[in-house]
């Protein structure tokens, strides 16, 4: 156990000045947790960009390893769930946040926060899912559960060129939905077709401000920008229809009325990713075992060593990473 083993730290001095850099801990350096797993893959989802670049106040306990989800195998465990050489995933918790994250060779974590990975499913197929495939298959399900169906009308996915988007778009899609796909990157209407989606639209359309009530367009919609699109969004959804919203690009603020609510009985349904029971995570996984196309999952992801990781988290806050980002931490 007094094997050393990378780690991405993030740091901050008394004036809040913001540092990254790699050190060597061992298992020791780790915080507390009944579990010690061995990091497989992991990726960088675009919370671990803002925890690392500091432009947004995700890390909340100094120093930090982020990091918010990852794949690998058990290797000691003091948990009666889990065992040496069980596969497993981790989503959310505030690991990478609060706790010690991925961007490690081990962590060591709460085994209650863990689940089983999938049969068939290998950690780097995990992590191209992660928890932006993970946050939007729990938005299918809302949307399923607030009876919005493929006979329903069609469905908006907005930043759709991003992975909860692209996840998105290829499960509603092989679910025989009729996709419409936002984007801000028009270039990427030949990747999103072939993730399944039948109409492009420019994110330009819902980025600016609307009228309270527009032309009803969608039955639904998964939203990850959030602000004036997520407006937009709900202004045009037509009698009854529902909306994820699981994400904040553009922005925290919603500056929408009642109207879509009370004149329509739109529903606007908040995925909540990172406290999710652990039998919604399992009910979200098996589905993505099984609804999720494994060619268009290759196809969304891009692979990376742990070196690059840095810099992956300062390109996707700039717009230049399109679908998912596999991180192989055994490279």
């Amino acid at each position: 156990m007094s094997d050393t083993f990378k780690a991405i730290m993030v740091s901050r001095d008394e004036e809040k000045n913001q540092s990254v850099g790699v050190e060597n801990l061992t298992v020791d350096d780790l915080m507390e947790g009944d579990v010690v797993v061995s990091v497989g893959a992991t990726t960088v989802n675009y919370k671990d960009g803002l925890a690392i670049t500091g432009k947004s106040p995700v890390v909340r306990r100094w120093p930090m390893i982020p990091g918010i989800d990852f794949a690998g195998t058990v290797e000691t465990s003091e948990n009666p769930r889990w065992k040496s050489g069980d596969k497993v995933i981790l989503n959310g918790w505030g690991v990478g946040e609060v706790h010690y994250g991925a961007y490690a060779g081990k962590a060591r974590v709460n085994g209650d926060w863990l689940i089983g990975l999938p049969n068939g499913m290998k950690p780097t197929d995990a992590m191209a899912i992660g928890t932006a495939g993970y946050t939007a298959m729990l938005s299918v399900l809302a949307l399923e559960k607030a009876g919005v169906t493929p006979s329903s009308g069609p469905i908006i996915v907005t930043g759709a060129s991003g992975g909860v988007g692209s996840v998105a778009v290829s499960l509603l899609s092989k679910l025989g939905y009729h996709v419409i796909a936002s984007t801000g990157r028009v270039s990427e209407e030949a990747y999103l077709k072939d993730l399944g989606a039948a109409e492009i639209i420019d994110r330009a359309e819902l980025s600016e401000p609307g009228r309270p009530l527009g032309k009803e367009r969608w039955a639904g919609g998964i939203d990850s920008v959030g602000s004036t699109t997520l407006a937009n969004v709900l202004a045009q959804t037509q009698l009854r229809g529902a909306v994820a919203a699981c994400g904040l690009a553009q922005g925290m603020d919603l500056p929408t009325t009642v109207a879509p609510f009370i004149l329509r009985g739109v529903s606007l349904l908040g995925i909540d990713s990172v406290m999710a029971p652990i039998a919604l995570r399992e009910e979200a996984w098996q589905r993505l075992s099984v609804d999720l196309d494994g060619a268009k999952l290759a196809s969304i992801a891009t692979q990376i060593g742990f070196d690059d990781i840095i810099q992956t988290a300062h390109d996707i806050l700039e717009g230049k990473v399109r679908g998912r980002v596999v991180v192989d931490m055994t490279a």
